[in-house]
């Protein structure tokens, strides 16, 4: 946001901007996020101003949201790029409320994510640790490879999984690594690191489903053969 005089009267702990960087989006009044959106004012309102005339004569965001060009043209400092930035800004905020969290499958058995493991992870020739991001309904919101290399105590580490689930509201993970011998049994590495996950997820209550080892033709499920309960 150009900050014109009129703005810089104010304290700088006060400015939209530099209150979104400290505090974070959620904590800004629709004042201070329209004037971040607005950039600046005119030479006789600062911005903060300029977003609260604005408020004042569109009483609702709904109102807001139904403005023609030519009417937020009305108010002193906004011109016809400005007014056309306002109305993609609220159409493309729109089209974000609408859209719905993308699933890629849903979870029905250790067997079926078992296989597609093997399928993804047989010809790696080191080991890759693969994240299922899931929903109460087992359904996957996000498959990230999280680690490269073995699971070690210098390596992987949990909050690198926790710390993707709270960011996309995730209410349990499943884990999912290949063993380039070919053989899935788990060594005393991969049991460590799977309990250190299960306790931090308890913790979290975010619920790890399942660990899953897989080699070239074969895989071995931590919650079929009862490590995980």
């Amino acid at each position: 946001m150009e900050k014109n005089s009129l703005l810089q009267e104010l304290p700088e702990s006060s400015w939209p901007r530099e209150r979104l960087v400290r505090d974070g989006e959620r904590h800004l009044s629709d004042q201070e996020l329209l004037a971040i959106v607005l950039r600046n004012g005119s030479r006789q309102q600062n911005v903060m101003d300029l977003a609260a005339t604005i408020l004042r004569t569109y009483p609702t965001l709904y109102d807001l949201k139904h403005t023609t060009l030519q009417e937020l043209q009305q108010f002193k400092g906004i011109g016809s790029t400005k007014a056309i930035e306002l109305k993609a800004m609220m159409e493309f905020g729109c089209r974000i409320n609408r859209s719905l969290q993308q699933k890629l499958g849903k979870i029905q058995s250790s067997f079926t994510l078992g296989q597609l493991l093997i399928d993804e992870l047989k010809d790696q020739p080191q080991e890759h640790l693969i994240t299922f991001f899931l929903n109460t309904k087992n359904e996957i919101i996000l498959q990230k490879t999280i680690f490269i290399g073995s699971l070690n105590q210098s390596i992987a580490h949990p909050r690198e999984i926790f710390r993707e689930a709270v960011k996309i509201s995730a209410a349990k993970v499943a884990l999912g690594h290949n063993h380039p011998s070919g053989n899935p049994t788990p060594s005393q590495n991969d049991l460590d690191f799977t309990e250190r996950v299960r306790l931090c997820g308890e913790m979290m209550g975010i619920e790890l489903l399942d660990h899953i080892i897989v080699g070239e033709i074969k895989y071995f499920s931590l919650r079929e053969e009862k490590y995980l309960k």
